[in-house]
């Protein structure tokens, strides 16, 4: 009663074949289905990453910690040099 039939629907595509042409759809499904493929890879590419993120994190914090530990023997030798050059000044 308010439904599309099955004619409607031949009707409807026959209209959209003729108004953009074989070529141009089918180039269209080619994209979409390339843009599906993309984003199915995208998502399992994400899983993996959550699924693993202990291991990446270990490492991580060791790099930091190295860094942080650099940067913390870097800061006295300044501070030295710096009281050295308030002595010398007084």
């Amino acid at each position: 009663m308010g439904g599309i039939s099955i004619w409607q629907l031949l009707i409807i595509a026959l209209i959209i074949v003729l108004l953009f042409g074989t070529k141009k759809l089918r180039t269209l499904g080619g994209d979409l289905g390339s843009a599906v493929k993309g984003f199915k890879k995208a998502i399992s590419d994400d899983e993996a990453a959550a699924a693993a993120p202990a291991a990446k994190k270990e490492s991580d914090n060791d790099a930091d910690f190295e860094q942080q530990k650099i940067a913390d023997e870097q800061k006295p030798a300044d501070q030295t040099t710096t009281n050295q050059k308030d002595k010398e000044q007084v």
